[in-house]
């Protein structure tokens, strides 16, 4: 079971470092995400009932979070079993499967999109391209600012989009992988600290963040070897992590966050704007350089390849000795 498994991982993780998300498929199919989405929706829409109290909303979204965990949960057990029987042709749908749901190349694209858009059109063109990927306003960004939110959703993506996904299909399998991308979609969604989902979506935001707990510790190691095969401050990038990670506002994303900011030696975090509302955080790895720039960024992604090396290299070598 282990050796397809690890295979699987190996190619899934091949696949989608070359093809990633091909927009002449996904425009003409609805992306799996897609369909966790309306599951979600379905449960919102008939079960965060406006009036309700807290202690009924939160037991709603508990209901709702549980039976859209157990579907993808069942999916993801009748797709492995139907995969498991079908020998070679099987390994390679199950990787198909798998790749769908990682996001190296889909995020490094996206990430090195700002970098280009400040180098080659100005800030207005970076800020447009940052939006894309990261919920604060853009337009009180100057160029540091940009640069980090970049670097920033590069860190925290690798640990959420691809690190969790690898871990929780090398524990559960496919049923694990559908369960944890619902549960992240439903945390996306509707877990936000806001007068609608306040109450209803404190189960998925209390389970994701329990979800990636482990994998963003994880993401630690493997950014710190990414410094290390791009000549970037590996022993920097574990120790900043370590001692950071804490005074994060997220339980999780100060991880893989402090990791990045002390491989490339910059801040990243500190205070923010998000829908017009100032939110102050301390600065990670605060005695790192403040002018973050599109170099910073490229470096970042220099980093965030080796980090996705790692992962690809372990599946390798965990497929090559249980095939033995």
């Amino acid at each position: 079971m282990f050796a397809f498994r690890f295979t699987c991982l190996f190619l899934a993780l091949m696949i989608d470092r070359v093809i990633g998300d091909p927009h002449w498929l996904w425009s003409r199919l609805p992306h799996p995400v897609v369909a966790f989405g309306k599951v979600i929706d379905f449960f919102d829409h008939h079960l965060n009932i406006k009036g309700n109290t807290p202690q009924k909303l939160k037991l709603a979204g508990a209901i709702s979070i549980v039976l859209a965990l157990t579907s993808a949960f069942l999916v993801g057990y009748a797709l492995g079993s139907l995969f498991w029987t079908l020998g070679l042709l099987g390994l390679v749908l199950e990787a198909i499967v798998v790749s769908v749901f990682l996001a190296q190349k889909s995020l490094a694209d996206h990430v090195r999109a700002v970098a280009d858009a400040l180098e080659d059109e100005g800030l207005e063109a970076g800020r447009r391209a940052v939006s894309m990927i990261v919920g604060r306003d853009p337009n009180v960004l100057d160029e540091a600012a940009v640069s980090r939110a970049a670097i920033e959703s590069l860190a925290e993506n690798f640990s959420d989009g691809i690190a969790a996904p690898v871990f929780w299909y090398v524990v559960l399998g496919l049923p694990g992988l559908l369960a944890y991308k619902m549960l992240n979609t439903a945390d996306s969604m509707i877990g936000h600290r806001n007068d609608k989902y306040l109450h209803f979506g404190w189960a998925s935001a209390r389970l994701d963040d329990l979800a990636n707990w482990l994998p963003a510790r994880l993401s630690i190691l493997a950014i710190a070897f990414g410094a290390l095969t791009t000549g970037k401050g590996a022993m920097a990038s574990l120790l900043t992590a370590l001692r950071d990670h804490r005074i994060h506002r997220s339980p999780n994303a100060g991880s893989p966050e402090g990791a990045m900011a002390g491989a490339l030696g910059i801040r990243l975090a500190g205070p923010r704007i998000y829908g017009g509302e100032r939110v102050d955080e301390p600065f990670i790895n605060a005695e790192g350089r403040d002018g973050a720039s599109p170099g910073d960024i490229r470096s970042g992604l220099r980093v965030f390849g080796g980090a996705c090396s790692i992962l690809s290299i372990a599946a390798g070598v965990l497929a090559l000795i249980t095939l033995l």
